[in-house]
C-alpha cells in the first residue's frame, strides 16, 4: 500500500464502541491500588525504617517490578482499545433485507362493473393497486385474479413495475368463468407464498363480500403463517350489472362478512378510500419485517480492526507467567510476519460473510467468461442461489449434465425456483438437439460412404448427403436417362405431331429438373450456412419444418394484446384443470 493511501484510510480512524474508552479514567484508580498492594505484600516495609530499605533489599527486584508494572498498564490500554473497536476502512458485508411480501386477490367478476363506485368497481380498484404498486415501500408483491377460479397474473417479483404493467389488461372477460370464489384466491395466495419459502406475509383480497368457505381458507392460511386483510368493494346501497347469462343482478357491499373473514386471518378490513389511508391502515404500503422473507444483498460497513491488536496483548500476557520470557518477542515477530502474508480478515469472518464472499469471487469469474473457475468458486456453497449459480457455469462451459445435476440440487434446497427451472429445460433441449445434431451427421456421413463407390441404382434418385433425411418415402424424381412413354395418337390434339410431343415432353422435363437443381442448392446452402450466434444448426425433417411453420403462422395470428394473451393463459389453465381433476399445478 502506497503511503498516502495508507495516511488517507488512517485518517478515518474511528472507534465502533467508543463507550470502552471511559475505562481508561480507572487507571489512576489502578495504579494506585497497584502501588498500595505491593508494599502490603513486603514484609519488610512493616518491620525496616524506610531509609534503610535500598540498602538491605536488591535494586534489581525494585526495577523488575516496575517493568512489570508498565507492561500490565500497557496490557490495559491495548485491550480497552481493542474492544472500542477501532476501524479506518469499510468493506462488503452481506445485510438482510427483511420485508413482508404481499400477495394481491383481486375480484375479476362482472360484479365489479357495478358502478357505485363511478366510473365502476374495477377502475376504482385498479387505480387503487396501481398506487399501491407505486408507493409500496420495498418488499416481493404477487397478483392473484379471480371469479369462479383463481390463476395468477404475476407470481412474486421484487419489480413492481412489472406487475403495475397487466393492470390495464384486467377485465372480466379474461376469466374462463363467471363467479364469485375468494377461497379459490386465498389458496392460490397462500401456495404462491409457500413455493416463494415464506414462513409469514400478507393477502389482501379486493372484493365485496366472503362466503363460509372464504373463511374457512382466511382460518387455513393464518394457521400456516399468512395475514389476510380485505378491502370492500362498492357501496352498502349497491348498484346494478349484467351477468356473461343477460341477466341484471344488484352488488352489494357486504362489510359484516368481510370483518370475519379478516378476523378469521388475523388481518384487518378497510373500505376502499379515495386517498392511501386505506393503505397505510392496512400496514400495506410500509411492509413490516416480522417473519418476512430474507434476502441477500451485498453493503458497505466499517470493519473492526480491533483484531490486529490481539497477538500484541497475547504476547505481554506470556510476561506475567514467567521472568525470562525473551522468546515471546520471537514469537511476537513470527505472528505479526505470518498475519502479514495471510489475509486475516479471512479468519474473523462468520460463515455466512465467508459464503458470501466466496459468492462474489465467482460471480466476477463468471462475468470475466471463467466458466470454470466460477463453478469451483460456487464449489461448497449450500444455498439454492450457488447451486443455481453453479449450473449456470456449468451450462455456460458445456457441461450440460453437471448443469442439470446443479439445478436439481437448487430446486431441492427451494422447490419451485422458476429461473432453475425454465434454464434446466433450456440445458435440456440442448443436450437434444446436440445428440440430434450428432445422429443427423452420423447418417450424412453414412450417406457419402455409401455414393462414394461410383455406383447408382437406376430405380432410385442418388441419395443427396446435405439434404435433410426424410422420414417416409418420397416419390422419386424423373430420371434422366428414363425414355418418355409414347402418347396415344387419339390423346394428341389434331394439329399436333409425334415429334412435337416429344420436343415438349423433354423441355418439361428439363425444366423439372432445373427447378429440382435449384431446389438442392438452396437446401445445401441453408444446410451449410453458420449461424450468426455460433451454435449448430439442426437439420429439420419435413415434418419438424411444417410443424415450425404451422406455429410460426399461429404465433402471427395472435394479437399484440396482453388482455388477449391473459385470456388465452387462463383458458388453457382452466381446460388443464377441468382435465386434470383441478390437481394443483
Amino acid at each position: 500500500m502506497k503511503p498516502a493511501a495508507w495516511l488517507h484510510e488512517f485518517g478515518a480512524l474511528h472507534f465502533l464502541r467508543p463507550w470502552w474508552l471511559a475505562v481508561l479514567l480507572l487507571l489512576p484508580v489502578l495504579a494506585w491500588w497497584w502501588r498500595r498492594r505491593q508494599r502490603e505484600r513486603s514484609a519488610w516495609h512493616a518491620l525496616v525504617d524506610p531509609h534503610l530499605l535500598p540498602r538491605l533489599l536488591e535494586s534489581g527486584g525494585g526495577r523488575r517490578s516496575r517493568t512489570g508494572y508498565w507492561l500490565a498498564l500497557l496490557a490495559y490500554v491495548i485491550a480497552v482499545l481493542a474492544l472500542a473497536g477501532p476501524s479506518w476502512r469499510q468493506s462488503e458485508q452481506p445485510l438482510w433485507q427483511n420485508r413482508t411480501p404481499l400477495v394481491i386477490a383481486l375480484d375479476l367478476s362482472t360484479a365489479t362493473l357495478a358502478a357505485d363506485l363511478p366510473p365502476s368497481r374495477l377502475a376504482q380498484a385498479r387505480a387503487k393497486l396501481a398506487a399501491l404498486l407505486r408507493e409500496r415501500n420495498g418488499g416481493q408483491v404477487g397478483l392473484v385474479v379471480f371469479a369462479a377460479d383463481a390463476f395468477v397474473v404475476a407470481p412474486l417479483t421484487d419489480d413492481a413495475a412489472n406487475v403495475a404493467l397487466y393492470l390495464d389488461a384486467l377485465q372480466p372477460d379474461v376469466m374462463p368463468r363467471d363467479g364469485q370464489r375468494p377461497s379459490e384466491a386465498i389458496a392460490w395466495s397462500t401456495q404462491l407464498l409457500r413455493r416463494a419459502g415464506a414462513t409469514s406475509g400478507d393477502i389482501v383480497l379486493l372484493t365485496d363480500h366472503a362466503d363460509g368457505e372464504a373463511v374457512s381458507a382466511a382460518a387455513d392460511a393464518a394457521g400456516r403463517g399468512f395475514r389476510v386483510s380485505a378491502l370492500g368493494l362498492g357501496s352498502e346501497a349497491g348498484a346494478p350489472y349484467r351477468r356473461d347469462s343477460g341477466d341484471i343482478a344488484n352488488a352489494r357491499l357486504d362489510p359484516a362478512s368481510l370483518r370475519k373473514l379478516t378476523a378469521s386471518g388475523n388481518g384487518r378490513y378497510e373500505p376502499l378510500a379515495s386517498d392511501d389511508a386505506d393503505l397505510r391502515a392496512l400496514g400495506l404500503l410500509d411492509p413490516g419485517s416480522v417473519g418476512a422473507i430474507g434476502k441477500g444483498t451485498a453493503g458497505l460497513a466499517w470493519r473492526d480492526e480491533g483484531y490486529w491488536l490481539l497477538p500484541l496483548l497475547m504476547v505481554l500476557t506470556l510476561f506475567a507467567f514467567r521472568r525470562r520470557s525473551g522468546g515471546a518477542l520471537v514469537l511476537l515477530l513470527c505472528v505479526v510476519a505470518s498475519l502479514g502474508n495471510a489475509r486475516a480478515a479471512d479468519l474473523w469472518r462468520r460463515p455466512d460473510q465467508a459464503e458470501h464472499a466466496q459468492l462474489q469471487r465467482g460471480n466476477e469469474a463468471y462475468r470475466k467468461g471463467d466458466y470454470q473457475a466460477a463453478a469451483r468458486h460456487y464449489t461448497g456453497i449450500g444455498s439454492a442461489t450457488a447451486h443455481y449459480n453453479r449450473g449456470n457455469a456449468l451450462a455456460k462451459a458445456g457441461q450440460y449434465p453437471q448443469a442439470i445435476d446443479a439445478y436439481n440440487q437448487a430446486l431441492r434446497q427451494q422447490p419451485g425456483m422458476a429461473d432453475a427451472i425454465a434454464n434446466k429445460r433450456a440445458v435440456e433441449a440442448a443436450m437434444k438437439r446436440q445428440q440430434q445434431s450428432g445422429s443427423n451427421q452420423g447418417q450424412q456421413q453414412k450417406s457419402q460412404s455409401g455414393q462414394g463407390n461410383g455406383q447408382s441404382n437406376p430405380q432410385q434418385a442418388p441419395a443427396k448427403p446435405d439434404a435433410p433425411p426424410k422420414s417416409e418415402e418420397q416419390p422419386a424424381s424423373p430420371q434422366p436417362n428414363a425414355k418418355p412413354q409414347p402418347q396415344p395418337q387419339q390423346a394428341k390434339p389434331p394439329s399436333t405431331s409425334p415429334e412435337d410431343v416429344q420436343d415438349q415432353q423433354e423441355a418439361d422435363r428439363a425444366q423439372r429438373e432445373r427447378m429440382e437443381r435449384a431446389l438442392r442448392a438452396r437446401e445445401k446452402e441453408q444446410a451449410g450456412k453458420a449461424p450468426s450466434d455460433g451454435k449448430p444448426r439442426v437439420v429439420e425433417t419435413p415434418e419438424q419444418r411444417e410443424r415450425r411453420l404451422a406455429n410460426e403462422a399461429w404465433l402471427k395470428r395472435v394479437p399484440d394484446d396482453p388482455g388477449g394473451l391473459l385470456r388465452a393463459k387462463f383458458r388453457l389453465e382452466y381446460e388443464r384443470r377441468n382435465a386434470q381433476g383441478r390437481a394443483e399445478e
